[in-house]
C-alpha cells in the first residue's frame, strides 16, 4: 500500500520526537523511548534503527538492569557524522562556524566585511565562509570522518521576517528589506550547500536556541535571552517554543519605554531601552565601532568617573528592563549575552542590585540571571541551533512554508 503524505508526515513526526526526547534525556533505551512516547516497541525500534544509520542517534554500552532478560541499551544524540552550519551577520563582522549535535563548535571562523554599509557584499562574504565551512566538513580529517551537513541557520541583527528571508530594519547596519534568503541561496547554487534547508532569525532569537537547544540542564522553559549589543533585544521560549510574534517581531524589547521622555531613540520615541542601554547609546558622539567600544571598555576599567556614571545608570536602567521580563513572562532563567557583557559588573552590578530591590519589594525570588554559555560564539552557535531547533519539528517547518508560499 502507497504511503500518503500524511502517513509521511507521522512518520517524520515520529523520527523527530524520538530525536527529541534523546536530546532531553540521553541514554534512554528503546524501551524507555516506547514508554515515553506512547509508541509501539515496533516502531520504536524501526525508526531507531533508521535514525541510527542516518547518523542521527548512536548506541553506547549496554545498561545492567538487574533484571532478567535483554539489557537495554542506551541511546544517545550521534556526535561523529552529522553537522549544523551557523553563521552571524554582525554589525562589525561574520563569525560562521559548524557544530555537531550536540552544539559543540567544531571549526570557528571570523570574516571581516570590505563596506558594513553595503549588505551585498556582507552577504556573499558570509556566504562563501559557510560554504567553505561545508567543504571542510566534506573532507575527512584526522579528527574523524567526513561529515554530512543537516542544515544552515543565519543570525541577523535586525528585525527579520523568517517566512521570506527578508531582513527588515538592521538601524545599526543601516540595511532595510533586505532578501537575505534569495542572495544566500544564489551564492550556495552550485556548492555542497545547494538545496540545503536554510533558517535566519534575528540574533537575539538564535542566541536565545543556543541556550534552548544545546545547554538543556541549565536552560529552563520559559526562558529569555536578553542581547545587548549597540542596541538591545530578546529571544524569548515559552513551552518549548520560539516567540516570534505575529509578524516575527516578537522580542523587540529594545523599544520598551524606560523613561517617560527620557532621550530620543533612533525609531523616534524617548525613553527606550536602546536609547538608555544599548551600546551605541553608551558611546555619546562616538560612531559605533570596535575601536570606540574598547576605548569604552577601557575607560571603565581605567575607572573614568563620568564613564563608570553613565555605565552605572544604563546599569539601573537594565535593572528595571530585567524586572518588566520578569512581570511579564515569569521565566525560569534570563540570559544575558551580547559585547555588553565586557562591561562586567560594572553593567550588570547595579542591574541586579535594583532587580533584587524589586524582589523584596514583591516578597518573591527573582528568576535566575546568567550569562550565556557561549560567549562571543551565542549568535553563531545559535544559528546553528535554530537550523536542529526547525528540522525537529516537522510541523513548525509546514507552517513556515505555507507562509512563505502566501507571501509570495
Amino acid at each position: 500500500m502507497p504511503v500518503t503524505g500524511d502517513q509521511q508526515l507521522l512518520k517524520q513526526l515520529n523520527r523527530m520526537a524520538l530525536v527529541r526526547q534523546v536530546s532531553a534525556q540521553p541514554g534512554l533505551s528503546r524501551a524507555a523511548l516506547s514508554d515515553e512516547l506512547r509508541l509501539t516497541k515496533s516502531t520504536v525500534s524501526q525508526l531507531v534503527r533508521e535514525l541510527m544509520d542516518e547518523g542521527w542517534l548512536t548506541e553506547s554500552a549496554l545498561l545492567v538492569t538487574g533484571e532478567v532478560g535483554r539489557r537495554a541499551t542506551p541511546l544517545h544524540l550521534d556526535p561523529d557524522r552529522l553537522a549544523l552550519i551557523g553563521a552571524e551577520v554582525g554589525v562589525d563582522e561574520a563569525r560562521v562556524l559548524a557544530t555537531n549535535l550536540l552544539g559543540e563548535v567544531l571549526d570557528a571562523r571570523v570574516i571581516d566585511y570590505d563596506d558594513a554599509h553595503d549588505p551585498a557584499s556582507c552577504i556573499r562574504l558570509a556566504a562563501q565562509a559557510m560554504v567553505r565551512q561545508a567543504r571542510r566538513l566534506a573532507r575527512p580529517s584526522t579528527a574523524g570522518g567526513a561529515r554530512q551537513v543537516l542544515g544552515v541557520g543565519i543570525g541577523l541583527h535586525g528585525a527579520v521576517d523568517e517566512n521570506t528571508g527578508v531582513l527588515r530594519h538592521a538601524p545599526h547596519l543601516g540595511w532595510r528589506n533586505v532578501d537575505v534568503r534569495s542572495q544566500v541561496e544564489a551564492h550556495f547554487a552550485g556548492t555542497v550547500l545547494q538545496g540545503r534547508p536554510l533558517y535566519m532569525q534575528n540574533e537575539a532569537n538564535v542566541a536565545a536556541l543556543a541556550e534552548f537547544e544545546f545547554s538543556r540542564e541549565t536552560a529552563g522553559d520559559p526562558l529569555i535571552y536578553l542581547s545587548i549589543s549597540y542596541g538591545v533585544g530578546a529571544g524569548i521560549i515559552v513551552s518549548d517554543r520560539l516567540l516570534t510574534g505575529m509578524n516575527g517581531f516578537g522580542g523587540e524589547v529594545g523599544h520598551a519605554i524606560l523613561q517617560a521622555d527620557g532621550p530620543r531613540c533612533s525609531c523616534g520615541r524617548r525613553g527606550c531601552a536602546d536609547a538608555l542601554i544599548g551600546l551605541a547609546a553608551l558611546l555619546g558622539d562616538e560612531r559605533p565601532s570596535y575601536a570606540a567600544l574598547d576605548r569604552l571598555y577601557k575607560r571603565v576599567a581605567d575607572g573614568v568617573p563620568s564613564t563608570c556614571a553613565t555605565v552605572d545608570a544604563a546599569g539601573r536602567q537594565l535593572g528595571i528592563l530585567l524586572n518588566n521580563l520578569w512581570a511579564g513572562f515569569d521565566p525560569m532563567a534570563i540570559v544575558i549575552g551580547g559585547p555588553a557583557l565586557r562591561l562586567g559588573d560594572a553593567l550588570t552590578g547595579p542591574a541586579r542590585q535594583v532587580l533584587a530591590g524589586y524582589a523584596e519589594a514583591a516578597m518573591l525570588a527573582p528568576p535566575e540571571i546568567r550569562t550565556s554559555h557561549f560567549g562571543t560564539d551565542a549568535v553563531a552557535v545559535g544559528a546553528a541551533a535554530l537550523a536542529r531547533y526547525r528540522l525537529t519539528r516537522p510541523l513548525d517547518l509546514q507552517t513556515l512554508e505555507r507562509r512563505s508560499e502566501r507571501a509570495a
